[in-house]
């Protein structure tokens, strides 16, 4: 193996003892893809196009797979610590891994702003008088307390929550099916694609309306790389990995396509207003109360799942950087492998949601989902680049003895990063998506700074 491609990791860079097994990463990885996006956010962007939303939540999902599958094939190439901010930084230079892990702490930070926000609004469910900031303090509690605990006790969490989820959405797709067959309820009945093309057709508001859903898809699949970062923990990452990350497509078809497709085909699209979950939506629609309290309480340990996951990533990311001398040493400490530091410092940050649910609690969702898109897509754009970059100088045997190798090589990833591109794009077109672009345009810049003004740019390449 060459030198410039592939150094040898330093003590710093080499991972900690793990303490996720393969169920944790699949699960994790499976939890990746379920989360307020889905339960959530998934009704502002029916509302963008219409039934053609299913189009773009298939043209998102194949960028996150060449995504994940180009940080699997690092991941399982190099299993360190920091993931992809390290691979970045091997692979673009000390700037590049530097940013990306810096961004991606500001994506899961503004992610879990969201999802904090999410739960406050689905607790207007049962209590619809309390203040939305009550619930995001609670709640930053409960987290605050799983992320503060063992790397094993967290792979528990997790793999219970996203249990409970999978199970949730595999149960309201049942009993969709279900409903439209055997013409169950009031959505019973009729031609069972009818509001496919009912209300102006697939296509209800255009290209324009399927384009500008774009957003707000891309935030759904945000946080999936959590992958490469939890694969670090693993026991056997070479094997772990892979089999989180192949599941990928099947996760999207099952959980997005067929999930939206079924609440599409029982509800007009244009009665998804997102007022709450258009899953509860369905059931609440149907006079089916308790099934809606019941999934209810599903999206909220979804929500509180995706927190969970989240803060992780983000504390290992940092810690990584921390190691390598891009972010403050104190990060870097850790207790029973969580960094305990980072994970304290993150908590504070997220009481920022407190103060805004207080002060905007109805626009304060859409303004931190569109904040996350850009973090995300930025991340996803910098591993992509990472990883094509860490073919160069391989010679053809090199790339045959690749463990986990991406598919359709070059044409996927370039296919990802110009879908990427053109959402950065969208963010320019549309005015709605200005203020989310010109903060993470203006959060690259201070960063970028400080960077120079802390003589981190005088680091060495590896």
């Amino acid at each position: 193996m060459s030198t410039t491609t592939q150094p040898a990791p330093s003590p710093a860079a080499t991972r900690r003892r793990p303490g996720l097994k393969a169920r944790h990463i699949h699960f994790i990885a499976l939890g990746s893809a379920i989360g307020t996006g889905l339960f959530y956010g998934s009704a502002g962007a029916i509302q963008a196009a219409g039934p053609s939303v299913l189009l773009v939540y298939l043209l998102g999902g194949a960028v996150v797979y060449f995504m994940l599958r180009a940080l699997g094939e690092m991941a399982v190439r190099m299993p360190i610590s920091g993931s992809f901010a390290e691979y970045t930084r091997r692979f673009l230079g000390p700037w590049a891994g530097y940013i990306t892990g810096w961004m991606f702490a500001f994506e899961m930070l503004i992610v879990c702003l969201a999802d904090l926000t999410a739960i406050a609004i689905y607790m207007r469910f049962w209590f619809p008088d309390t203040a939305q900031w009550i619930w995001v303090a609670l709640t930053l509690l409960i987290v605050g307390a799983a992320n503060l605990a063992s790397v094993r006790w967290f792979g528990e969490l997790e793999f219970v929550f996203t249990l409970i989820k999978v199970t949730a959405v595999i149960g309201m797709i049942v009993g969709g099916a279900a409903i439209l067959v055997f013409g169950l309820g009031s959505a019973g009945g009729g031609n069972p694609l009818a509001n496919l093309t009912a209300d102006g057709g697939f296509f209800p508001n255009g290209a324009g309306g399927m384009i500008s859903a774009f957003i707000l898809v891309l935030f759904a699949f945000g946080g999936t790389e959590i992958i490469g970062v939890a694969g670090t923990e693993a026991e056997d990452p070479g094997t772990a990995i892979p089999k989180a990350v192949n599941t990928v497509p099947v996760r999207i078809l099952l959980f997005y396509v067929l999930a939206i497709g079924v609440i599409l085909l029982l509800n007009p699209w244009r009665t998804i207003t997102g007022e709450e979950s258009p899953f509860v939506q369905i059931f609440d629609t149907l006079g089916v109360n308790w099934a809606a309290a019941l999934l209810n309480l599903v999206v909220i340990t979804a929500a509180l799942s995706a927190i969970n996951a989240d803060l992780f990533g983000a504390g290992r990311v940092v810690a990584g950087m921390a190691r390598q001398k891009l972010a403050p040493q104190a990060f870097s400490r850790t207790l029973k492998g969580v960094p305990v530091v980072t994970t304290i410092a993150m908590l504070g940050v997220l009481v920022i949601g407190v103060i805004l649910n207080a002060a905007l609690p109805e626009a304060v969702f859409t303004i931190v989902a569109s904040l996350a898109t850009f973090a995300t897509i930025f991340v996803w754009l910098m591993i992509l680049l990472a990883q094509v970059a860490s073919r160069r100088g391989l010679s053809r045997s090199e790339r045959d003895a690749l463990a986990f190798p991406v598919p359709f090589w070059p044409y996927g990833q370039f296919f990802a990063i110009a879908f990427i591109v053109f959402t950065f794009g969208i963010m320019i077109w549309h005015s709605e998506y200005h203020t989310a672009l010109l903060v993470g345009l203006g959060f690259l810049a201070v960063m970028s700074l400080l960077y120079a003004a802390t003589g981190r740019h005088r680091l060495p390449r590896d």
